[in-house]
């Protein structure tokens, strides 16, 4: 019985002491603004971000707090971003805060808006692209539209594309403009999930 009880005790240091680690170790990224906090404001990102009703579109009672890694980061199609918004995005959507988007459109690619049975279908380079991530009484419908990605810039969409200010009606984003990549929803605690 009391060798059972020094395993428990040294077990409970041990994870004690890890999650102290850590700990320290995320407030050290946070001091040095390699990882920044957000939270979600809007359902321009829903379902895989959530807002907090009763903001129109949110499906949840709590919004999504996440971290951004905003350094040793590459950027690829699908990656969730922060960024801030160029000054054409700031003047359609009126708003000046931080964004975040999903990346759709790589530098120099060419980007398409088709719309098939009544809804928006993403191609680029001429394919489908595949969204796993879109609801599909999300995805809206509207006029087809046909973009190229400039040279260092990203073609960025909401995930609800009912309600998402994007690329689409303002462009491309510089790569400068971008803050960093949601790594992590941490809060509430039923959706920790990694990205």
């Amino acid at each position: 019985m009391r060798r059972a009880y020094r395993i428990s005790v040294a077990a409970a240091t041990l994870v004690l002491g890890v999650l102290a680690l850590a700990a320290l170790g995320l407030m050290l990224l946070l001091v040095t603004g390699t990882v920044k906090i957000y939270s979600v404001g809007s359902s321009t990102m829903e379902p895989t971000l959530h807002c907090a009703r009763p903001t129109r579109g949110c499906e949840a009672t709590r919004k999504d707090r996440f971290l951004v890694l905003t350094r040793f980061v590459s950027y690829g199609r699908g990656d969730i971003v922060a960024f801030e918004p160029p000054p054409k995005a700031e003047a359609v959507c009126r708003t000046a805060v931080a964004y975040v988007k999903r990346i759709i459109g790589l530098p120099r690619e060419s980007v398409e808006i088709r719309i098939r049975n009544r809804a928006a279908i993403v191609y680029v380079g001429g394919r489908r692209l595949g969204e796993p991530y879109i609801v599909q009484h999300r995805r809206g419908s509207g006029p087809e539209k046909s973009f190229k990605v400039p040279q260092d810039h990203f073609f960025v969409m909401g995930d609800d594309r009912l309600r998402s200010c994007d690329s689409r009606l303002w462009g491309a984003v510089p790569r400068e403009n971008l803050i960093g990549k949601v790594v992590m929803i941490y809060w509430p605690p039923q959706r920790i999930s990694f990205h």
